[in-house]
């Protein structure tokens, strides 16, 4: 039976400043069907500048649609950004986990990315609205990680080597502030051995 996979998150997931032929989700696809896993990316209904709340009010339709077998699950950066506390953060996440974990049909088929820092960027910090990104980002990322362990799901961290950004500008896209399509990849070599 084929599995049916589909990606939830942001910019990150949908790959901003990369082709879609070379976002990670892709990849990752295309790299398990090789180790012959029978797998379909079917949605990967993530938008640059998405939030936790347009998880649940645009991303739920496509993916309560979908009938998905497996999930990736990275967001939370553009809530950092526009101000959200860390409770909010949580609140949102904890719906999102519940409600994928509730239509899944095996609880565990679901993999949490950390938020990369974006603040390392060249740009990065036109974002940080004065604040210390690494900072608010790793308090997020607790939160995160806090999750998984409570419901024994994998964890991807993007955060540690997200941070090579601030020194390889060959990992940074054109725009200056979103990974290059050679950072996607390297997301994808760490993802793929734990999907």
């Amino acid at each position: 039976m084929q599995i049916k996979y589909v990606a939830l998150g942001d910019s990150y997931t949908i790959c901003e400043g990369s082709p879609q032929s070379k976002s990670w989700p892709v990849i990752l696809t295309e790299h398990l069907n090789v180790a012959e896993v029978d797998i379909k990316l079917v949605a990967n209904p993530s938008v640059t500048g998405y939030t936790t709340h347009d998880v649940i009010t645009k991303e739920y339709p496509v993916f309560d649609a979908s009938n998905a077998d497996f999930v990736t699950l990275c967001i939370g950066v553009n809530d950092w950004v526009r101000g959200s506390t860390n409770a909010e953060f949580k609140t949102n996440l904890i719906a999102i986990l519940d409600h994928v974990q509730e239509k899944l049909g095996d609880k565990s088929k679901l993999i949490l990315l950390t938020i990369p820092d974006f603040s390392v960027t060249p740009t990065g910090k036109y974002y940080t609205n004065g604040k210390d990104a690494s900072k608010g980002i790793s308090e997020f990322n607790d939160i995160i990680k806090e999750q998984a362990d409570l419901r024994k799901l994998k964890i991807v961290d993007l955060f540690e080597p997200s941070k090579a950004m601030g020194t390889d500008s060959s990992l940074v896209a054109g725009d200056g502030l979103h990974p290059s399509t050679k950072e996607y990849a390297i997301w994808e070599t760490l993802i793929l051995p734990v999907a």
